[in-house]
């Protein structure tokens, strides 16, 4: 991503490299002769040697033709230093009494890691981050999908988001019997199938899913993912009702369309945020997931901080998460649960500050959206038994990069599935 002068161990050798590589950048000649200029020009010829010194640099690689491997010779002692100090590292932390066993193994598998994938260990010069930042900008003018990031597959979000960028935290909140866990996973699947929703044809490459179920199981999971692909109903086939022949077939289908997404389900339930940290990096090695979602952060852990009561645990837990995005460099989407506080509001709106057990959790996301149904709760304080409609909203009140505002949607309870508000209706809504 950005230059690796720093690989040289000698000062005056990274010097005379950089030196050297900026004048070929420039397309000036390069001899002896040249680069003793350019030393003088820059006030520093006399420190790295001179003139004798350019020579006893010629003279050692007499072989151009061996260049290659002289590079490679140099990267290899970079990374072994790098390896020695993380071992010199993970020793010292060893015999810190305030750091746990859980930390210190995550912390020295990220550090490995980050060796292996070949990441920056220091503050990369601002001219190259600056030339990197507008090769990126770049290539969103060559985009002509108006999107930023990765597309969630709901036109109505991704107009709002602009699509979901690498390194954000975003936070999906929502009272129980919301879905919630319906929208992330209809979201999961359009990335992992490249689709957007209700359409089966490929529209965008298919993007590897990672996600983190700690209330369901696989097999509950997928059921649900099934179900709601084929458009079967999930509570008729638990209970025998449904029409085997169709059923089977529908299921079939929906099995097919799976079979080809690259989703990498981990269901371990209780999982400290730590232990999250490392089998995400794992996953990211090993799958090379671009995006992550995590169901749900109340029911994550901190073992560091279980003692010093539950805002201050969610407070380091959602810290990690935020870390977590920057370093694997992915959208992160974790869901989280809301506060009784909504039920107290006329149509059951939900705030930013009703995000349950910590205000850090509003601070270290990116995006927050939080999802409601506002039949659902005017028919339950009406007294009404009828079946609440299916509309329902997506309201974005951070988005640290884009626009906030309401994100209008219909969700077939049935199928667990959300779909968006046709324009007509979205308007309508938007109006009132």
């Amino acid at each position: 991503m950005f230059k690796r002068f720093r690989a040289f161990w000698i000062a005056n050798n990274r010097t005379l490299f950089e030196l050297i590589h900026r004048m070929n950048g420039e397309g000036s000649p390069i001899d002896a002769v040249t680069v003793a200029n350019e030393l003088r020009k820059e006030g520093v010829f006399d420190q790295i040697g001179g003139i004798a010194q350019i020579e006893r640099l010629i003279d050692s690689a007499p072989v151009v033709a061996h260049a290659d491997y002289y590079a490679t010779v140099v990267a290899e002692k970079h990374t072994l230093r790098k390896i020695i100090g993380t071992a010199v590292s993970a020793m010292e932390k060893c015999y810190n009494p305030d750091r746990g066993v859980e930390l210190i193994l995550s912390e020295t598998e990220q550090d490995v890691l980050s060796i292996s994938a070949g990441k920056r260990d220091e503050t990369p010069d601002f001219d190259d981050a600056l030339q990197y930042t507008f090769g990126k900008i770049d290539h969103l003018f060559s985009r002509r999908d108006g999107l930023s990031g990765l597309s969630t597959g709901f036109k109505n979000i991704d107009d709002k988001l602009f699509g979901m960028r690498n390194a954000e935290m975003i936070v999906l909140a929502a009272r129980p019997s919301m879905g919630k866990t319906s929208l992330a996973m209809n979201i999961c699947e359009n990335i992992a199938l490249g689709t957007d929703v209700g359409c089966k044809s490929d529209l965008r490459p298919r993007v590897p899913v990672g996600i983190f179920s700690c209330e369901m199981s696989v097999d509950a999971l997928i059921t649900r993912m099934l179900c709601s692909r084929a458009k079967v109903e999930l509570q008729k086939v638990m209970n025998g009702l449904e029409k085997k022949a169709d059923a089977n077939r529908r299921l079939t289908n929906a099995v097919s369309e799976y079979m080809k997404a690259p989703i990498f389900i981990d269901d371990t339930g209780g999982l400290d945020v730590m232990d999250l940290r490392a089998r995400a990096r794992r996953m990211k090695k090993r799958h090379n997931i671009g995006f992550l979602m995590i169901d749900y952060l109340q029911l994550l852990n901190s073992r560091s901080y279980s003692a010093q009561g539950r805002q201050l645990e969610t407070s380091h837990i959602s810290a990690n998460i935020k870390s977590m995005a920057k370093e694997l460099d992915i959208p992160v989407m974790v869901l989280s649960q809301l506060s009784r506080k909504p039920e107290d509001e006329k149509d059951g709106r939900p705030r930013i500050s009703h995000l349950r057990d910590s205000g850090s959790i509003e601070q270290d996301a990116d995006v927050v959206m939080m999802l409601w149904r506002p039949s659902y709760y005017q028919k339950k304080k009406a007294g009404d038994t009828t079946p609440p409609d299916n509309s329902a909203k997506l309201d974005i009140g951070k988005n640290r990069n884009g626009a906030v505002g309401v994100a209008n949607l219909t969700f077939e309870s049935r199928y667990t599935q959300f779909y968006d508000a046709a324009p007509d209706i979205a308007a309508k809504d938007d109006e009132e």
